[in-house]
């Protein structure tokens, strides 16, 4: 997983994300995956994260699972 980009508005901190792999596990096609997203954080007053949640294109990465990126 690399980090894309993390930036700040008023719905908190966004940490851009692109996952890149190989799709080996139980009953793994091989294929290679590509997907990005973000997780928005909010954080606590201790400047902890009190809160995330995960954003990608759930269908493109079921896609890829089964037939790659280039499929």
């Amino acid at each position: 997983m690399t980090t894309d980009d993390v930036s700040q508005n008023s719905d908190g901190t966004k940490f851009h994300w692109t996952l890149t792999g190989t799709n080996t596990g139980p009953a793994g096609t091989g294929k290679r995956v590509r997907i990005s997203g973000y997780e928005l954080w909010q954080f606590d007053n201790a400047g902890l994260i009190e809160n995330s949640k995960g954003h990608f294109d759930s269908a493109e990465y079921e896609r890829q699972i089964e037939h790659g990126v280039e499929g």
